[in-house]
């Protein structure tokens, strides 16, 4: 990779406004014209534990953390339990020090604020590793300048405030967003930490070479994947969400819930997830564009009601944002371990869509397509992220989002005079569920509840045309068949769309291979750019599009190397095991060998890791 970055990680306890601190630097780094892309690494506490926040800093478009970083800003854990290193979880006070070490690249520049973490409390080999490594240490008492010119809970501001300094940035930007958001006494008390602390940061002898700025042609945007996924269901006009809070599935609840009520629509908070899946799809019967979702735990409750919707095949779009499991596992740490339970999660032959976004422009787009396929096709979509591209912010053109809405359009939906022209039960009833051979494709048009002559019963039992219960081994046969065959039918749509949902990059003739799913693909391609440059022929494909899976893109891809590498946060290989099902390894001479990357640790992929792997499998070790 080309682009020189450089990456700043603040560490503290939860509860002392590390998210936010970064957000704001991210912003004004934004508007200085620089690409960001931060990565947040947290626990599952409300107060206390060690959580950190990274920025890395270019002057291309960024699309991955880096291996290191070169700054780190360590407040200390104001919220610890404990302060002693014989407590169960050891001193949590200096965590956001020692845990982050091994990180800071050699000649980086350790900032700690001395007023939390005490000199007698650093490691024993502290002094050594500093030498070792040729780190910069600042150490200065940022609680007691901030309590001195504000209050104490300001030493975020006087950290920021020695940061620009080193990075030989100005604190104007940083006013700015001061004023954004706050005023009075607490506004000039945080600028004059800022400025006392800006002015301290000069006095050390060390600094960081930046990347040059851009001047961006368009206004630039901050966004997240959560971000992304928000409106585009807002531009296809979604009018009712339900839901239950559950990490990481509640940042897109929540933003919707604001959103959607502003619209005109409904958000309900429900007791649960059963109760969320089930008032979505009754919504959606009713005529609303609806939307629901959860996590792994809160996903598996919505299996019951998710066989109801393809049985009643009432359209509806789900988010399952993954996180490491099973059971309650690591609520706030990424992974790719869902990926089965969202492909076959149900009763009897299921029949849904699954997009896995790789990023915020994917996000965006697949999520539109979604409620445009659930709703052409009267069948559940899934949206499948993780907790990795739910937060991750990147800076965005603006423009991106200048799209035509799609509002109002409830797809696959009759006239009352199309109804009045279309056959009817004697009893008045009308034929919901009309067979293949009476129907252009496979989709029966369904009325709206309200609509005259448009009377049908809608039941998780198999039914007739009417939708009255029937066990006609006929009837069940007819429409078994055509309920399976709509599958087909939308992947020619998806595949005839606009939409990118498989990237292939890197070399056009490649001897290697990399594939992956979802918000790995950045990681991947950084990786892939690497190996090109170190004079390498490897290619590498991002896949989003889950279900139905793209067998023959995938199997072109495949065709081209003689080894492929697998990459995914899995433990047991559940995207490698859909690869073997659905693409041929052996229609070639010689045969094609997948290896294996798998992490399930809590930590996304560093593009160094995948390019240890693949020199690995080049050297057949």
């Amino acid at each position: 990779m080309g682009n020189k970055t450089v990456t700043w990680r603040i560490a503290g306890g939860s509860g002392d406004g590390i998210d936010s601190t970064s957000k704001n630097f991210a912003t004004v780094l934004m508007r200085m014209g620089y690409h960001v892309f931060t990565h947040r690494h947290y626990p599952s506490r409300i107060r206390g534990g060690h959580t950190f926040a990274e920025i890395r800093i270019g002057s291309d478009s960024v699309s991955s953390r880096g291996d290191e970083y070169d700054v780190l800003l360590s407040l200390g854990d104001s919220f610890a339990r404990n302060e002693s290193e014989n407590a169960y979880y050891g001193n949590e006070e200096i965590k956001p020090l020692t845990e982050n070490l091994h990180d800071l690249r050699q000649g980086g520049i350790l900032i700690y604020d001395s007023g939390v973490i005490s000199e007698d409390e650093l490691p024993d080999d502290f002094d050594q590793r500093v030498e070792e490594n040729n780190w910069n240490v600042i150490d200065l008492a940022l609680k007691d300048m901030a309590r001195e010119h504000g209050r104490s809970i300001m030493r975020n501001t006087a950290g920021v405030g020695v940061t620009t300094a080193v990075m030989g940035i100005g604190i104007d930007g940083i006013k700015n967003i001061l004023e954004d958001s706050m005023e009075g006494d607490v506004l000039e008390q945080n600028k004059t930490v800022l400025e006392k602390a800006h002015e301290k940061g000069q006095d050390y002898n060390c600094s960081i070479e930046m990347p040059e700025k851009n001047n961006f042609e368009d206004d630039q945007v901050l966004v997240s994947g959560d971000d992304a996924v928000s409106y585009g269901a807002v531009d296809e006009g979604v009018q009712f969400i339900s839901g239950y809070p559950m990490t990481p599935w509640t940042g897109v609840f929540s933003r919707l819930s604001q959103i959607i009520p502003q619209n005109g629509g409904v958000a309900e908070q429900v007791e649960d997830e059963i109760a969320a899946c089930a008032m979505a799809i009754g919504a959606s019967h009713a005529g609303a564009k609806a939307m629901s979702g959860s996590s792994g735990g809160g996903f598996s409750l919505m299996s019951e009601p998710l066989g109801l919707a393809e049985m009643t095949e009432t359209p509806i779009v789900l988010l399952e944002a993954q996180r490491a499991g099973p059971s309650t596992g690591m609520p706030t740490k990424p992974e790719q371990s869902d990926l089965e339970h969202v492909l076959y999660a149900s009763q009897g032959d299921s029949n849904r869509v699954v997009f896995a976004p790789s990023n915020i422009e994917e996000a965006y787009e697949q999520t539109r397509l979604a409620f445009q396929i659930a709703y052409d096709y009267q069948m559940p979509s899934i949206i499948l992220t993780d907790q990795k591209i739910s937060g991750e912010l990147r800076n965005l053109d603006e423009s991106f989002f200048d799209r035509e809405t799609n509002i109002g359009d409830i797809g696959s939906v009759l006239t009352e005079e199309q109804i009045s022209e279309l056959p009817h039960h004697d009893s008045g009833r009308f034929n919901r569920y009309r067979y293949s051979d009476e129907l252009e494709g496979n989709v029966s048009p369904r009325p709206v509840p309200g609509q005259e002559d448009g009377n049908f019963l809608a039941t998780g039992n198999e039914h007739n045309k009417q939708g009255h219960i029937s066990e006609d081994p006929v009837n069940r046969e007819e429409q078994m068949t055509r309920r399976v065959s709509k599958m087909e039918d939308a992947r020619e749509d998806i595949r005839e769309s606009d939409h990118v949902l498989q990237t292939r990059f890197g070399s056009d003739d490649p001897e290697f291979g990399v594939i992956t799913f979802g918000s790995q693909q950045g990681t991947v391609s950084e990786a892939v750019d690497r190996m090109n440059n170190s004079g390498f022929d490897v290619a590498g494909m991002g896949v989003s599009q889950m279900k139905p899976f793209p067998e023959d893109t995938v199997q072109s891809f495949i065709d081209e190397v003689s080894d492929c590498l697998v990459v995914e946060m899995s433990s047991t290989g559940q995207f490698e095991n859909e690869l073997v099902k659905h693409v041929d390894l052996r229609r070639r001479p010689q045969d094609i060998t997948l290896h294996s990357l798998r992490k399930y640790n809590g930590n996304p992929f560093r593009p160094q890791e995948i390019t240890e792997r693949l020199i690995e499998v080049i050297n057949n070790e």
